[in-house]
């Protein structure tokens, strides 16, 4: 599965347990997790994964940037707007992934620094 994110003039991407992709379109410097808005990740593909995957892998792309985390799915997981992405085994229904071996502040900040322009758009691939 492969959708797309977007980058924010707010986007931190410093958050040290967590990361997220949201479909929103805007992002105070509170969301430090957030490394991707107006995510166009489908709900009916991402339920899939979950049915079907115990571990996902998640690739982010840009130019020669690639950025790999690797976390177990939580099976509860049921938002159609935000997917969040966390080092803990903590579950909301928000919660994709868990036991992530990365975080936002974990990210390549060369892509970080991309991804603070509101014209970069990144793929997002889950396997």
């Amino acid at each position: 599965m492969i959708f797309s994110i977007f980058g924010h003039e707010n986007l931190l991407g410093t958050h040290k347990t967590t990361l997220e992709f949201t479909k929103d379109k805007h992002l105070t410097l509170n969301g430090d997790c957030i490394v991707g808005v107006n995510a166009t990740f489908s709900y009916d593909e991402i339920m899939k994964l979950v049915n079907d995957k115990d571990k996902l892998k998640i690739i982010l792309k840009f130019d020669d940037m690639v950025e790999e985390i690797n976390c177990d799915v939580n099976k509860d997981f049921c938002d159609k707007e935000e997917i969040v992405i966390r080092k803990s085994e903590f579950i909301s229904d928000r919660t994709l992934g868990i036991n992530a071996d990365k975080a936002a502040i974990d990210l390549n900040r060369g892509l970080i620094n991309k991804l603070k322009d509101p014209n970069t758009k990144i793929m997002v691939e889950f396997t």
